[in-house]
């Protein structure tokens, strides 16, 4: 208990001081807002390491795309691979749910950073636009888009079937997929006390090609995820 509360006071004072020093940003160029992501992912990572005692392992580093465009399909257990992957990839752009960007100054940066975001369930003008959104982003910039195909946080042990939203956005974009598999949830669970001494595994697996059917992209990436899953878990 003492060490979550130190954690948290230390982890959000942290992202709130961050936050304030880059301020001006917003009146500068997107890469220093980038910067100041990564240091939110730097000091996520301190702060885990440091008051939890919890040991970052990442596997599979070969097998990150070089000199193609990829997107980024992503496990989502915590709020830890969304601070920390900016930190081992090119400053993934987030694709988000729409009401994260109405946070005050979060959510400003959010936008800045140039995250797309989606309302879930809902047909509007800027859903519909979506996918030509995204496939825009991905030709004129050389930061790769990220998924969560699970679609919101879940527990370590559930296995909720992916969003379709994954298999469009490889079919729309014809790019490789670099999938991700990450156990963060028996660290930094979606509810709960984070649990100490633990350690935290970021997969990265081998790419999917582009080129696949639909179904067939959905029936690899899920496998793959979550046979990673089973074993760092």
């Amino acid at each position: 208990m003492i060490r979550n509360i130190i954690f948290s006071i230390f982890f959000f004072a942290g992202i709130v001081l961050i936050s304030l020093i880059f301020l001006p940003s917003f009146f500068l160029p997107q890469k220093v807002v980038l910067f100041g992501g990564k240091l939110m992912g730097y000091w996520a990572s301190f702060c885990l390491r440091f008051f939890l005692s919890t040991k970052i392992i990442i596997k599979g580093k070969e097998n990150i795309i070089k000199n193609d465009k990829f997107f980024i399909a992503c496990s989502h257990q915590s709020m830890f691979e969304t601070f920390y992957l900016q930190t081992i990839f090119n400053s993934p752009i987030f694709i988000l749910k729409k009401e994260l960007l109405r946070i005050p100054i979060f959510g400003w940066y959010l936008k800045k950073i140039g995250s797309i975001s989606i309302e879930r369930n809902k047909v509007t003008k800027d859903n519909l636009s979506f996918f030509q959104n995204i496939s825009k982003m991905t030709q004129s910039s050389n930061r790769p888009i990220i998924i969560f195909p699970q679609g919101t946080r879940v527990l370590p042990n559930e296995r909720p079937p992916f969003k379709k939203g994954v298999s469009r956005i490889y079919q729309e974009l014809d790019i490789c997929c670099q999938p991700v598999a990450i156990n963060s949830g028996y660290v930094w669970p979606k509810e709960g006390l984070k649990k100490s001494h633990k350690t935290i595994v970021i997969s990265i697996l081998e790419p999917i090609i582009n080129g696949l059917s639909k179904e067939e992209f959905n029936r690899i990436i899920q496998k793959n995820i979550y046979s990673e899953l089973d074993l760092i878990n």
